[in-house]
């Protein structure tokens, strides 16, 4: 889909530790990584580090990169679309990439309603968190979402469903870092769901085990407009 090609220049916004900036270094790009998590960033240095590849990471939100004009052919943005102020980030967008550069917008989401324990976690996290709005997604994904209408155009859009593969260790994890969870409870309540999520995985599913997840990307170019100088 044109992005991730060798020496393409990469922005990948809310890189977190950094897993596709790396990757996409890996396949010969040159790759900057920003996140507002001072951890987050220390973290996706260390992988670089140990994995051998060259990412240009910095602590910066994605409404202020910190980059120059036109700097980047491509942009992504994984699983963090929600976080960001979207009219400023846009803005930031249109003036750190080149005219005619992709944006990569892609999100990886259990299915509630095609993977049962996927259900009895979302029970779960209410239990914790009743006030946890975004509960039993459809798996509905928007072809041109509403806020891209005015400024984009959208030449690509896919979808699939993949299960993936996890430990009890694993999804626990990825459980403590869920926008109910972590963001939303103090460390003694995360602390108990921890152990009701841990109980509950030992009573229902092996040591290694998959969960259905659906991953989709869409990629937006920006509408001809003039360019920032």
């Amino acid at each position: 889909m044109g992005v991730g090609t060798p020496d393409q220049r990469i922005l990948d916004l809310g890189t977190g530790t950094g897993h596709l900036a790396r990757s996409f270094a890996k396949q010969g790009c040159r790759v900057a990584g920003i996140d507002i998590a001072v951890g987050q960033i220390e973290a996706a240095k260390k992988l670089a580090r140990d994995q051998g590849v060259d990412v240009d990471f910095r602590v910066a939100p994605a409404e202020q990169t910190t980059h120059p004009n036109t700097s980047f052919d491509a942009i992504t943005a994984n699983q963090c679309l929600l976080y960001f102020d979207l009219p400023r980030a846009i803005a930031e967008m249109r003036r750190v990439l080149r005219p005619g550069g992709e944006i990569m917008i892609s999100h990886f989401t259990p299915l509630p309603r095609l993977d049962s324990f996927v259900a009895a976690c979302e029970e779960l996290v209410l239990k914790h968190n009743p006030d946890w709005s975004a509960a039993d997604w459809s798996g509905h994904i928007p072809t041109h979402p509403t806020w891209s209408r005015d400024a984009f155009d959208m030449p690509c859009f896919f979808y699939y469903d993949e299960p993936i593969p996890f430990t009890h260790a694993s999804w626990r994890g990825r459980m403590r870092a869920h926008r109910g969870v972590a963001a939303s409870l103090s460390s003694k309540e995360v602390a108990s769901f921890d152990a009701d999520l841990s109980t509950l995985l030992e009573q229902t599913m092996s040591p290694e085990f998959t969960v259905l997840h659906r991953l989709h990307v869409q990629i937006f170019r920006f509408k001809s407009e003039p360019h920032p100088q």
